[in-house]
């Protein structure tokens, strides 16, 4: 049985040094847009790849607040997402605005979150 908790106040931060966008009920964080900056290339990508909600808030659209906000900033500072998470890249498909702005997911991207990720 799943059972959704109140909100309070829904607010969405951009903690770089984290690496993250973070959901914040109040003071509480209660999800989080995970990524690495990829800085190889011409132009510079934000591999997203890890997006998780708390249980406890799930089924409210919270998930879709959090990413909305994570792309709109990213695109804004003139960064190409790269949706290696599954629920952004199906959020990216369902909303092609943000189709336009994104990479494709590459090999040498994934080997950089995989070298990236191992000294976590």
């Amino acid at each position: 049985m799943t059972h959704s908790t109140s909100i309070t106040e829904i607010t969405v931060r951009h903690v770089p040094e984290r690496g993250q966008f973070s959901l914040l009920d109040g003071s509480r964080e209660i999800g989080k847009a995970a990524y690495r900056e990829y800085t190889v290339g011409a132009s510079p990508q934000r591999i997203f790849y890890h997006t998780v909600i708390n249980p406890d808030f799930g089924g409210q659209g919270l998930g879709s607040i959090l990413v909305t906000h994570a792309l709109d900033q990213t695109v804004a500072a003139g960064i190409a997402p790269v949706p290696v998470c599954p629920f952004i890249k199906d959020f990216i498909t369902k909303h092609p605005e943000y189709a336009k702005h994104s990479d494709d997911v590459a090999a040498e991207h994934l080997q950089f979150l995989e070298d990236s990720l191992a000294g976590d």
